[in-house]
């Protein structure tokens, strides 16, 4: 497929950018990148900036909301349009007017449903049977934007955060070539997101607060806690005084008192306020995943 001969200016920051903008510098002419610095202290690659390196993509850098309106008073942009993938610095109505055509923010899911920080690590949470991808027109308002196209897909309940992201950000750069060559050419009207009492939901910043599991929730409930932290800000507790973060588990129908541990067909399982968890695989502080029968054999559990 030939480049599309538009030029567009990109905004992102975080590893879901740096996806996203290597396979749209496949697909567009990108003006510049704007994204946020290494923080000082920072150990290890920054995304967006290792790929804008290798691409020799011209790229602004902005700490706050601020030093992104300084970028645009000191810089002409000739692109009408811009995409907006993963960033984490509020734009501005001055900026978002800058461009003709608008801002377009690839949001993770199916808008008005989990606006907000984090709607990938939500949708694990909930438990919903679907989740999607909004291209929307950006205005100041938290992800109130008109809608240019949407899609979803199906969740069978055993993703995790990582699985469902790849999913997603693929599904987002289909439906951003699918979409932009039309809105360019003036062939979409973007839409107002349909409004009731039930579908607005709103997610958060995970904390490391959240990785703590508390065994007085339902085994279902903590089963989707842990699919979706297993990357950060992982779920975690302790066993005989050992800490460990727990990455696998299904659920067993055994009762017993909250937060007791037990042998359970050779695995280690503990009791929770409905149900059981059998815990598959987990990682002791310091150490390697190993499985549960491993862990109690090696701390002769």
């Amino acid at each position: 497929m030939k480049k599309i001969s538009e030029t567009i200016l990109f905004f992102g920051s975080g590893p879901v950018a740096a996806d996203s903008l290597l396979w749209l510098a496949n697909n567009f002419n990108i003006e510049a990148v704007i994204t946020k610095p290494k923080k000082e202290h920072h150990i290890g690659d920054v995304p967006v900036l290792d790929i804008t390196n290798k691409l020799k993509i011209k790229t602004h850098q902005a700490i706050d909301k601020l030093s992104l309106e300084e970028i645009f008073e000191t810089n002409h942009f000739e692109s009408k349009l811009a995409i907006l993938i993963d960033y984490g610095i509020i734009i501005s109505q001055k900026i978002i007017d800058y461009f003709p055509l608008g801002i377009i923010n690839s949001h993770f899911s199916i808008l008005p449903e989990w606006r907000g920080a984090d709607p990938i690590t939500f949708a694990i949470l909930s438990g919903q049977q679907e989740t999607g991808v909004s291209l929307m027109k950006l205005t100041t308002k938290m992800d109130e934007g008109p809608l240019l196209n949407w899609q979803t897909i199906p969740l069978d309940n055993t993703e995790t955060t990582p699985i469902l992201t790849e999913k997603l950000i693929n599904l987002s750069n289909k439906l951003i070539i699918k979409t932009i060559p039309n809105y360019l050419n003036n062939k979409i009207i973007p839409q107002d997101q349909k409004i009731t009492k039930k579908n607005i939901s709103y997610s958060r910043k995970i904390t490391k607060n959240d990785g703590k599991l508390n065994f007085n929730l339902p085994a279902e409930q903590l089963e989707r806690q842990i699919r979706a932290y297993i990357n950060w800000p992982k779920s975690k507790t302790i066993i005989n005084n050992i800490p460990v973060a727990i990455t696998k588990v299904k659920i067993i129908n055994q009762s017993g008192e909250p937060g007791i541990f037990f042998r359970f067909n050779n695995q280690l399982a503990v009791y929770c306020y409905e149900k059981a968890l059998l815990i598959e695989e987990l990682i002791p502080d310091n150490k390697k995943r190993m499985t549960s029968t491993a862990f109690m054999a090696g701390h002769k559990i």
